[in-house]
């Protein structure tokens, strides 16, 4: 899939270029918490501005409803910006306007006003038909940033060209949140390994007891058909904590107690177990291609991170070439500090899985329709 790339513009000099970045930082109490996802847009905005370009940023921060809401202004990062990329200007909170999620023609043309060319450099948003993502492409000339590019250049060779046995290692809450690229990668994964909360509703397909831990009973049936393809490894053993037990808290009480796949009544898994931990390193070992999105347990609380520590260690360990799909999986690296020992990390969560699983994004087609496309 071929997208219009930054030298499809032609010359820039004293040219006004609307970028739509993906700001969208971690903040606590009003102070940028981590400024990865601005930095990783300087190579797009150094080589614009290097070819006299007069860069105006455009970012969502947060969740406002539509609104001017302080919490959420762009204020702490638009000095951040003026701090790495000077002459760059930062509009407010794309998502203070109601016409972003609803994609205005108002909005778009309020946008657009003024500006030359467009840059999508925001891949953790291009999942979304907002009006800054598909918007300007449809009245501008336009290209994929570098970020942008480089994420396509990585994701979708999965899909169509890994390097195999391809691995492909998924967790997180919910069964029904990853349906779709679970159907769309057992057509290509050799493997698929399922843990964390999304692992107990296939246990429970397989007629496993589960307790309290989490559960989704309409996708029992969907589970149970899935691993009919004898491509997916589930937990054979499970970390669980005791009915009287806080996830988070260690100190409210509680047990801790490795046991097998079945779970008695009242007390939840929240960890893979070390003899599954192991086996998914062995898998992982093995591969040439892995891609990862999602914990294996509830990392945050220590009681519950050896299985996702095991995974990410077996990441950065492995041969193969390594893909983490951003979000949660993004956070438990940093957490390990293992974010620089794997090949790619995602900056869009949501985005990489919906572009394993349909080929294509919004963001993405809109590029590809621009006038200079």
């Amino acid at each position: 899939m071929s997208v219009p790339q930054l030298e499809n513009l032609g010359d820039l000099d004293g040219r006004r270029v609307l970028l739509r970045a993906d700001f969208n930082v971690p903040m606590r109490d009003g102070v940028i918490a981590d400024d990865l996802r601005i930095r990783a847009a300087l190579p797009t905005i150094e080589w614009l501005q290097q070819r006299g370009a007069l860069v105006t940023a455009c970012t969502h921060l947060g969740r406002p409803k539509g609104a001017p809401d302080p919490a959420y202004s762009v204020a702490p990062v638009r000095a951040r910006l003026a701090e790495l990329a000077p002459g760059v200007e930062l509009l407010e909170n794309l998502r203070f306007n109601p016409g972003e999620t609803a994609c205005d023609p108002a909005f778009v043309a309020e946008l657009i006003a003024g500006q030359d060319c467009y840059v999508n450099d925001a891949f953790g948003a291009s999942h979304r038909a907002h009006a800054s993502i598909i918007g300007p492409p449809r009245h501008l000339p336009s290209a994929a940033g570098r970020l942008m590019a480089r994420e396509v250049e990585v994701l979708l060779p999965l899909r169509s060209e890994p390097r195999r046995p391809f691995v492909v290692i998924l967790g997180g809450a919910k069964v029904s949140d990853k349906l779709g690229v679970i159907e769309a990668l057992l057509g290509v994964a050799d493997r698929l390994i399922i843990g964390g909360g999304m692992c107990f509703t296939f246990l429970a397909a397989q007629g496993h007891p589960v307790g309290a831990s989490l559960l989704e009973k309409d996708q029992i049936e969907t589970c149970r058909r899935l691993l009919e393809s004898g491509a997916i490894t589930i937990p054979h053993d499970i970390t669980a904590l005791s009915p009287e037990g806080k996830i988070g808290d260690p100190e409210a009480g509680g047990e801790v107690r490795q046991m097998g796949a079945n779970i008695p009544d009242g007390w939840m898994g929240l960890d893979i177990g070390p003899g599954t931990a192991a086996e998914f390193l062995d898998i992982i070992a093995e591969a040439r291609t892995i891609f990862w999105n999602g914990p294996m347990g509830v990392f945050e609380d220590p009681r519950f991170a050896a299985g996702t520590r095991t995974v990410a260690e077996a990441m950065a360990e492995t041969r193969g070439f390594t893909v983490v799909g951003g979000g949660d999986s993004a956070a438990a690296l940093v957490q390990f500090g293992l974010q620089n020992e794997v090949d790619h990390v995602s900056t869009g969560g949501g985005a990489s899985l919906e572009l394993l699983e349909l080929g294509d994004l919004p963001g993405l087609e809109a590029l590809r329709g621009a006038p200079n496309a």
